[in-house]
């Protein structure tokens, strides 16, 4: 189940929210008494009771707004337990002093907003000792070992317990901790935020499904840091969903100091297959068991299928590539055929290497130019390919230009890595960014007559790849296209910086 955070500042807002929120199907709301300005009006509140209800009232130490007196706080507490009120939330230290009244449950609470403490099972006793229905444990995940130790203090308390780690490394937390056996998890309603790291209540119940995630429910994901912004989420959800499968895609972020022992952690998380992204698609090398020949070859991995002790790894990238060039050449010229053929890759990380590697087992002449050219010429050597100095990138002719550096990518959307005079509609322009699809470059290289290949493609088509590995099922790559089209359109964009 999912709990609904409403946090406004009158009681007209609201009550409006709350009304919409049971009406739109959510079967828990809590109310943060706490964020209205003035005297609280808890039979106003509380006239119409559309579902079940938590008062919270929290203090300032406990990442509250409260600014009245701790009296006048309780006193608040008192008459919402007698209101009837179905659920209401005490901080450990003043449970004692509230009795138990009527058919009100008390979550017994700690919040703490730094770090989560070496002592979880100490603290966890003392709020079970205060006549707790439900203890709460909240705290600020410093590493993925907070988080993993928040799941054991879940999965083997012995009253209801929620365990939610705060902050970006602590949202997979909350994403599976009713999986974990907490009765429920928190959202936000839309972007108002009441404690790091929490997740918007639509992309919990339309996205991620959390309410029905279950011990059976197949899990995999996507690894960077940051893993904010990545996509992949929505595109492989919305394909789970219309199979009928009872599948999740979360989102980790990993640290790189903490590679190793998230890998090590996936069985445990129950975590089947993996996409990986910057900065971890040469770092996980070392820890695969097995590997397909194009990952040893171009030095990356982006994807791991977890099969019982091996980890195996892919590189999804590369093929999607390939069969993007293949397709847009054979339009072209009748024919996809790449020895001899100059090709310029501006970039030098792990989409550079995939693409370079591929081009040069096709007998292709490739250049890489990156604005450090240490880099490049590193990457080159390793591919037997040449470089070409930033500022020269230019000057050299070229049938294919690749671009695998951010420059275009939202926000930035007015950069481009290359002069748009200098291209000539005999050239194809290939560009990995998907998000906007229509980059600067793209936008140059149509006015100039050139065949494009935009980065929508090449996601899609790595993503439907990875699908296949995850699933054993084709993929269909239709909706997956469609579904990232419309999240990275700009009034996809746009609406969503509103929010």
């Amino acid at each position: 189940m999912i709990c609904v955070t409403l946090a406004r500042g009158r009681h007209r807002q609201m009550i409006a929210e709350y009304l919409h929120v049971a009406e739109q199907g959510a079967e828990l709301v809590e109310l943060r008494l706490d964020y209205i300005r003035r005297a609280v009006n808890l039979s106003r509140i509380l006239a119409q009771r559309p579902c079940p209800v938590v008062a919270t009232c929290r203090r300032r130490q406990d990442g509250g707004r409260w600014e009245r007196s701790e009296a006048d706080r309780q006193v608040l507490l008192r008459t919402a337990i007698v209101s009837g009120v179905d659920y209401v939330d005490l901080e450990g230290d003043i449970a004692g002093e509230i009795r138990r009244f009527g058919r009100t449950k008390r979550i017994i609470s700690y919040h703490n907003f730094e770090e989560t403490p070496f002592q979880l099972d100490r603290i966890w006793e003392e709020l079970a000792s205060k006549d707790a229905d439900i203890v709460k444990v909240a705290t600020l995940a410093n590493s993925i070992e907070d988080v993993l130790r928040m799941k054991a203090l879940v999965e083997k308390a012995r009253l209801p317990t929620i365990g939610l780690c705060m902050g970006e490394l602590g949202v997979f937390s909350r994403l599976l901790s009713v999986r974990w056996g907490s009765p429920f998890t928190y959202a936000c309603f839309g972007d108002r935020s009441v404690a790091p790291g929490q997740v918007p209540w639509r992309q919990m119940q339309q996205l991620y499904r959390v309410a029905q995630i279950t011990p059976r429910t197949q899990l995999f994901g996507v690894i960077a840091d940051p893993v904010a912004h990545s996509h992949s989420p929505i595109v492989h959800n919305v394909a789970f969903e219309q199979q009928q499968l009872d599948s999740r895609y979360i989102p980790f972020r990993v640290p790189a100091d903490e590679l190793e022992l998230f890998l090590e952690a996936c069985p445990e998380l129950g975590i089947r297959g993996l996409s990986v992204t910057i900065p971890h698609k040469e770092a996980v090398l070392p820890y695969l068991t097995q590997a397909e020949a194009a990952v040893n070859g171009i030095g990356a991995a982006n994807t791991i299928i977890f099969d019982g002790e091996e980890r195996i790894g892919f590189n999804t990238d590369y093929r999607a590539a390939m069969d993007c060039l293949t397709e847009a050449f054979a339009g072209v010229e009748n024919k996809a055929d790449f020895r001899g053929r100059t090709v310029k890759i501006l970039g030098a990380g792990g989409a550079a290497r995939a693409i370079g590697w591929g081009l040069k087992q096709r007998g292709a002449d490739v250049i890489f130019s990156n604005r450090t050219l240490e880099r490049a010429g590193e990457l080159a050597m390793e591919l037997g390919a040449r470089v070409l100095p930033w500022e020269e990138r230019h000057e050299v002719a070229c049938g294919l230009l690749v671009n695998c550096t951010p420059s275009g990518m939202h926000p930035d959307l007015d950069s481009t890595p290359y002069d748009g005079n200098r291209l000539d509609s005999r050239m194809v322009v290939f560009d990995t960014v998907y998000n906007p699809e229509q980059t600067l470059l793209v936008k140059q290289a149509r006015q100039a007559g050139c065949k494009v290949i935009t980065g929508v493609e090449m996601f899609v088509r790595q993503a439907a790849y990875q699908y296949k590995l995850f699933t054993g099922r084709e993929p269909p790559v239709a909706l997956m296209r469609d579904t990232l089209k419309r999240a990275t359109s700009p009034v996809s964009v746009a609406a969503a910086a509103e929010v």
